[in-house]
């Protein structure tokens, strides 16, 4: 199972590959979480799930503690995260996830990126036959019978739970985040990491030459310091 949920997320592309990134984009989210509900994160579940996610990215405690205070601040900078969708060269599709702080300047440097390569920034929800959204969550697999888990997490929406190394990544629909989340919790399991991801239903298939034409266009958007995460629906390659 772990194979074909690994298959299915090939489409996707983190920037999130240098630490000091990963971090800039925890800070983010914590600006967002505290000043949407509050710095105590027994009361604001959105902040204690990046918490979460700062702690298994090994994100010191300390610039964790400070990106709150921070949040605090009202002359602290709020961000908005936006989805821009479109095609690449040789119409691969493009879903450019993005928190920023100034919606002309990120909007006008996605725009300019894609329409360079030759492709084309689309309208919202263009992409949502290609572009299945799915919460993710690892926990770690200590002690713990993947099949017996499975049976558990059923009522409360897993769709798929399978060993990965020493964890196990358990995927819900979007609507039921929240509520495996809080039975996560509840039952006492060593969160890792919970989050959105986007899974590809559909795969374009594309030359070694062409592949190398849209690479260079997904690095330049990763590139940019307000893009999050950036997915593609280039058909993975047969490495046997």
């Amino acid at each position: 199972m772990g194979r074909a949920f690994e298959a299915r997320k090939a489409g996707k592309m983190k920037r999130w590959g240098k630490m000091a990134k990963l971090f800039t984009r925890i800070g983010k989210d914590i600006v967002i979480a505290v000043k949407a509900g509050g710095p105590n994160p027994d009361s604001n579940a959105r902040l204690r799930v990046i918490m979460q996610n700062a702690k298994g990215a090994n994100m010191p405690k300390d610039r964790i503690e400070a990106a709150i205070k921070r949040a605090t601040d009202k002359d602290t900078s709020n961000y908005e995260e936006i989805v821009y969708e479109g095609y690449g060269p040789h119409k691969v599709a493009i879903l450019v996830e993005t928190s920023t702080d100034n919606i002309n300047r990120t909007v006008g440097n996605v725009r300019s990126y894609i329409t360079r390569s030759g492709g084309s920034l689309g309208t919202s929800g263009l992409l949502n036959f290609i572009f299945e959204r799915k919460a993710v969550f690892r926990v770690a697999a200590e002690g713990q019978d993947v099949e017996e888990l499975e049976f558990e997490l059923i009522d409360f929406g897993a769709e798929e739970v399978f060993l990965d190394e020493n964890e196990i990544t358990i995927t819900t629909e979007f609507e039921d985040f929240g509520k495996m989340q809080k039975a996560l919790e509840e039952k006492g399991l060593n969160i890792i990491s919970s989050e959105f991801e986007r899974f590809v239903t559909t795969f374009k298939e594309v030359t070694p030459e062409q592949e190398a034409e849209v690479q260079k266009l997904i690095d330049k958007l990763e590139e940019d310091d307000d893009v999050n995460a950036v997915y593609h629906n280039m058909a993975p390659r047969d490495e046997a």
